[in-house]
C-alpha cells in the first residue's frame, strides 16, 4: 500500500484531518506529518492574545497518524471497509505547539491483535524537540 492509498482512506476531512504527509510505514510503524496552519478554528480562542494548540488536538493528530493510519495499512485491502476508534489515551506533553508550527509524529506498534491496535506515539517539532508523547491504542472493526 503506497502512502497516498493510506491517506485515501483516512476517515476525516478538513477541518479535522490532520495528516498531511506519510513520510515512512512499516508492519511496525509509521511517520507523517502536520503543519498547524494560523487559520485554523481552534487558535481563535484558545488563548485570544497567545494561542497555542490545544492538547486535545495534539492527541488527535497523533492519533492520526499513529494509529489510524497505521491501522489502515495493517488492514491492507480491509481498509476501505474499517472503522477506527479511539479506546485509550495516555499522553505527556512537553512544549507548546504554536500556529505555524509543523510536527513529526512518529508510532511504534506495541500490538495488534483481535482488532486492538496500540502503539507508543511521540511528536517533535521543527527543531526536533519532543513535543509530547504517549500510548494510544484503538479499535479497528470491519
Amino acid at each position: 500500500m503506497k502512502y497516498r492509498d493510506i491517506l485515501d482512506k483516512v476517515p476525516y476531512s478538513t477541518p479535522f484531518l490532520f495528516v498531511d504527509e506519510i513520510t515512512d510505514v512499516s508492519e511496525n510503524s509509521i511517520e507523517g506529518n502536520f503543519t498547524f496552519v494560523e487559520s485554523l478554528d481552534f487558535y481563535r480562542g484558545h488563548f485570544k492574545e497567545n494561542p497555542v494548540t490545544p492538547g486535545v488536538i495534539l492527541t488527535e493528530v497523533m492519533a492520526q497518524i499513529g494509529v489510524v493510519c497505521l491501522g489502515i495499512y495493517l488492514s491492507g485491502n480491509d481498509a476501505p471497509s474499517s472503522r477506527i476508534a479511539m479506546s485509550s489515551t495516555d499522553v505527556t506533553f512537553l512544549k507548546p505547539v504554536f500556529p505555524g508550527e509543523k510536527v513529526t509524529v512518529q508510532s511504534q506498534k506495541v500490538y495488534f491483535r483481535f482488532g486492538k491496535l496500540k502503539c507508543k506515539v511521540s511528536m517533535r517539532n521543527e527543531s526536533g524537540e519532543e513535543v509530547c508523547f504517549g500510548s494510544i491504542a484503538g479499535i479497528v472493526t470491519h
